[in-house]
């Protein structure tokens, strides 16, 4: 059996023949066929396409051509990204059957990197609040989080071994916290959205899940880069994520937060989040006041642009959205221009204000989430512990490292410095193979 666990080294053996494309998808293709009934982390997925695909790498490979930085891996795509000739529904009726002409430049960027698409992961409702059908792996019972909830699953479940989400809150970190896998974050304007649901043009941010940090980093260095169609990326060399994932080093120098709402989270998870602290030696450090207001500033842009961009939506049938996605659209309206422009300013205030943390740490360890993910699915848990990293844009990334006393997964945030994302992964990967091994 095929471990598809370690995703750079599954990468060499594609490349060097060890191991067919063809092979591979048939193992995700199995696993999917086992657990998908119970998970229900796919919105599309057709096996001949998926086994088309295959055949097709292997022949590209078999005639000796270039190979791409993916070559044959399966990536899981999150049903709001465009895929031409693909259903994208967006998780919402009113796109259902909405089949795209044309890739969004990060579908487009995978497959000239040679990836596998292997369909549509299960997103909330327009990305936003309302829960789709999936539910965690660790145990059905219990939500998987969102709004990236298929891909989180997917690859928890073994299914894929790499997928990609997005993230306006906390969409990236607390689905993979809650279903125990990696979810990485970039610092925002890292992978051009063209191609991609509109949500908040000032947080929507694309990331990656694997296994481990390493994995996480693959995939996105494949995927960063720029594209005018996206006015937030810019044109700049590129970088080298995995490298810096995996070159070895002395172990960082953290500094520990304890972030608004501290109180909030569940007692045995501030107490597992405090003992890592300590066992990592990590230095307590309180977050600059204007932290406070992060929730609050990062809501009224949220809201306010989510109000614009899905005006498609409310007037072509606002019944058919969710309560809760027509109350975040009222408050959006009622916001004023200056309190949105105003609102606008905070993220470069808020990323100064921290500072001087990273001048002095490599990153801020914090919880993923309140706590482990919550029982039922009529909730994708709260990403008050995300959100205010989303508003600073700094790169942000959780890992599998830690247990609730329920036995499901907890996640411990790593957040580094607009920017320095090589040396996040870094940061990650080093504390990753430490406390696993």
């Amino acid at each position: 059996m095929t471990d598809i666990t370690d995703t750079p080294a599954l990468r060499d053996r594609l490349a060097r023949g060890e191991l067919t494309a063809a092979d591979l998808a048939e193992r995700c293709l199995d696993a999917i066929a086992a657990q998908e009934q119970r998970v229900q982390a796919w919105a599309w997925i057709d096996p001949g396409h998926v086994r088309a695909q295959a055949r097709a790498a292997d022949r590209h490979r078999a005639d000796g051509k270039p190979l791409g930085a993916l070559h044959g891996l399966p990536v899981g795509l999150k049903d709001v990204i465009d895929t031409a000739g693909i259903p994208t529904g967006n998780g919402t009726p009113l796109d259902a059957g909405r089949v795209p002409e044309r890739d969004a430049w990060i579908t487009a960027r995978l497959k000239a990197e040679g990836a596998i698409v292997m369909g549509k992961t299960v997103t909330t409702e327009l990305a936003f609040l309302h829960p789709g059908k999936t539910r965690n792996p660790a145990n059905p019972a219990h939500t998987p989080g969102g709004s990236s909830s298929g891909s989180a699953a997917a690859v928890a479940a073994g299914m894929v071994p790499l997928a990609v989400g997005t993230q306006t809150g906390g969409s990236m970190v607390r689905p993979a916290a809650f279903c125990g896998v990696t979810g990485f974050k970039p610092s925002f304007g890292a992978i051009p959205r063209t191609g991609v649901l509109e949500q908040s043009p000032m947080l929507d941010t694309l990331g990656t899940f694997g296994r481990t940090p390493a994995c996480a980093a693959l995939l996105a260095e494949a995927l960063f880069g720029h594209d005018p169609g996206d006015r937030f990326t810019a044109p700049r060399p590129h970088p080298r994520l995995l490298a810096a994932a995996q070159t070895p080093g002395a172990m960082p120098r953290l500094a520990f937060v304890r972030p608004p709402r501290w109180a909030d989270a569940d007692p045995d998870n501030r107490a597992a989040v405090e003992a890592l602290a300590q066992r990592l030696g990590a230095a307590e450090i309180a977050l600059p006041v204007d932290f406070e207001q992060a929730a609050r500033i990062r809501a009224r842009i949220n809201n306010a642009e989510m109000a614009a961009c899905f005006r498609r939506y409310t007037e072509r049938d606002p019944a058919q959205l969710s309560g809760m996605m027509r109350a975040a659209i009222a408050e959006g309206d009622a916001v004023a221009a200056p309190d949105y422009i105003a609102a606008l300013g905070w993220r470069d205030r808020l990323h100064a204000a921290a500072a001087p943390i990273w001048d002095a740490y490599d990153a801020i360890l914090t919880p993923a989430t309140l706590g482990a993910a919550p029982q039922g699915l009529g909730s994708t848990g709260d990403s008050i512990f995300n959100g205010l990293w989303t508003l600073t844009g700094s790169p942000a990334i959780t890992i599998p490292v830690l247990t609730a006393a329920n036995g499901l997964p907890l996640g411990a945030q790593l957040v580094g410095r607009r920017g320095e994302d090589a040396r996040l992964l870094a940061t990650a990967q080093r504390l990753y193979g430490a406390l696993i091994g």
